[in-house]
């Protein structure tokens, strides 16, 4: 959808979409115009015999697991049409084939990704300030009629922090096992997350997008656009709050071993020895300079939805240290072992979920604003 230069994975090998593109009356996909990306679903981007521009989706995963996916993305179409989400722009549904888990979507051409602005340096105020408007009226609008699933998300599951089971285990690299035993050996972190999920069971629920990470936003003439709706369902407000205050306190702790931001150039890596008292030093300092990201989601957010429960800074900032616990758990993915500034992002994640009620403000999640 927005710059996708990789080699398309083959599409020949997946009838279903053609077949989907022409019954939508598209026409197949060109193959010369193809492009992908990678990660947890096959995409492609294009243009149709037709001539219409398109960005399909083939979710993947176990059966349960796509079928559950797509009834939530469907779920959220339905919950978002007639115009109810005044400030929350997403790109258009087209069509879908939930047997084949397809779904055929606009495609917003040469947009930026928000995961690509935040490594630039240019996912300023003004796009946090809409970001959090965009969330706020999401979580202000009653559902109404509509029937959405209100089973909490799968992470964090107490249960992981005990054991992984047989079947999961086999399929994790050396860096994802590192990861796991450095959480599992750590009682006061399964305390924490007791006590997260316990205090989630007793806050109201709202429609929430639930896997909100800046990757997920598209920008284009001005405009931000919040993607991938398969975890959308009612919960606790905290857990996209604190999803995008998650996504700068891990970016603020792998910034400590660059030079991003530091000084006028470009960002490099810089060889430093990671003690302790460099990791706080540094920490603050690029922490500091990001948490105008999160006030000004924050004050977005409160504009759409002023009133809130005592206890969502809280909770939103566990979240948050979640949050960066879960960004070290993916990028370990391809890792053989953890890096240095992994296990800071770790130990920052783990003091957030611990003491929310003191990291609250130093995030930006201000009592008033």
């Amino acid at each position: 959808m927005a710059k996708l230069g990789y080699a398309p994975s083959d599409l020949d090998a997946v009838p279903e979409v053609d077949s989907l593109l022409e019954d939508l009356g598209f026409g197949a996909f060109d193959r010369t115009t193809l492009a992908s990306a990678p990660g947890r679903n096959e995409a492609w981007t294009g243009t149709t015999s037709n001539g219409r521009k398109v960005f399909v989706k083939r979710l993947r995963g176990p059966e349960d697991d796509v079928r559950g996916r797509m009834a939530r993305l469907l779920a959220f179409e339905g919950f978002a049409s007639g115009g109810r989400l005044r400030y929350l722009h997403r790109p258009v549904l087209l069509g879908s084939d939930s047997g084949a888990g397809l779904a055929v979507f606009e495609c917003i051409e040469d947009a930026q990704n928000g995961a690509e602005l935040m490594i630039d340096q240019t996912f300023d105020n003004v796009l946090s300030f809409a970001a959090g408007q965009a969330i706020g009226s999401l979580h202000a609008t009653a559902p109404g009629t509509a029937e959405l699933e209100t089973k909490p998300p799968s992470l964090p599951a107490p249960h992981l922090l005990r054991g992984i089971p047989e079947s999961l285990f086999g399929n994790l690299s050396f860096g994802q096992i590192s990861a796991w035993s450095l959480m599992q050996n750590d009682s006061e972190l399964s305390e924490g997350v007791e006590n997260l999920l316990e205090a989630e069971r007793g806050a109201e629920k709202v429609p929430s997008h639930c896997d909100l990470r800046v990757d997920q936003f598209l920008i284009k003439d001005d405009v931000l656009y919040i993607a991938d709706w398969e975890e959308f369902r009612l919960a606790d407000a905290a857990r996209d709050v604190g999803g995008f205050a998650g996504e700068w306190l891990y970016r603020s702790v792998l910034d400590i071993v660059t030079t991003r931001g530091d000084a006028e150039g470009a960002s490099t890596f810089v060889d430093f020895e990671l003690t302790h008292d460099l990791i706080v030093s540094r920490g603050v300092e690029k922490l500091e300079r990001l948490r105008p990201r999160i006030e000004n989601f924050w004050r977005g957010y409160r504009s759409m939805r002023p009133e809130v429960d005592a206890g969502l800074r809280e909770r939103a900032t566990a979240f948050a240290g979640w949050h960066a616990l879960d960004r070290l758990m993916a990028s370990a993915v391809r890792s053989a072992r953890l890096s240095g500034i992994e296990r800071a992002a770790a130990g920052v994640g783990r003091a957030a979920l611990l003491a929310p009620a003191k990291f609250a403000t130093t995030l930006g999640l201000e009592e008033t604003v």
